[in-house]
């Protein structure tokens, strides 16, 4: 991408600026990248951690499969999900504060005794599945705001800032030149006036 300027002082002192602006936000940039890819590498660890956690529940549950078929799958029903809001690093995350059942009435004489650590089983998991699902979806958030900031920091260091700088030195070369050139002129003009005055 080439930075299109102008031969001039006021092009030289807008470019100068935008070179400092770039300057200055470039360290701050890359601590953000760097902040971004730790916390991207934690909220996965956490997710892979909840997977397994998962996995290792419904593996344990397997035993009593029998049993779960008695069960009544419609007893136990998700109303809400309440997340809040968490910056890291300038990017909103979810955080999972709770997550609200809902559990319909049903005998306790009538049915297994089990039931009630049926109920406390199934909230169990669905509120570990739930809590997976977020730190995958703050994870993904977390990546693709670390790539958008590892484009901006590649952007400024590996093209708007060299070529800043180069447009910087070809605008004073080209007014350096245009000074000796003014002042080469004037002296070849004060020398034909002198020689035309010394002829008189």
């Amino acid at each position: 991408m080439a930075i299109k300027f102008q031969y001039n002082k006021t092009e030289l002192q807008h470019i100068n600026k935008q070179l400092k602006i770039r300057e200055r936000a470039l360290p701050t940039l890359k601590n953000k990248e760097a902040a971004l890819r730790v916390e991207v590498k934690k909220a996965k660890t956490t997710a892979e951690e909840y997977d397994q956690l998962v996995q290792e529940k419904l593996l344990a549950y397997q035993k009593a499969l029998e049993l779960w078929d008695e069960f009544d799958n419609n007893l136990v029903a998700i109303d809400d999900v309440e997340l809040s809001v968490k910056k890291i690093a300038g990017v909103k995350t979810p955080v999972l504060e709770r997550v609200v059942f809902s559990v319909k009435e049903f005998s306790l004489f009538n049915n297994p005794s089990w039931y009630l650590d049926g109920i406390a089983i199934v909230k169990e998991l669905a509120n570990t599945a739930i809590e997976r699902e977020v730190f995958y979806h703050k994870m993904q958030m977390l990546d693709t705001a670390r790539r958008k900031t590892t484009q901006k920091v590649n952007l400024y260091e590996k093209v708007q800032i060299p070529g800043f700088q180069t447009a910087i030195l070809k605008i004073k070369r080209y007014l350096e030149d245009e000074e000796n050139l003014s002042k080469a002129g004037q002296k070849i003009v004060k020398t034909r006036i002198q020689e035309m005055e010394a002829s008189l």
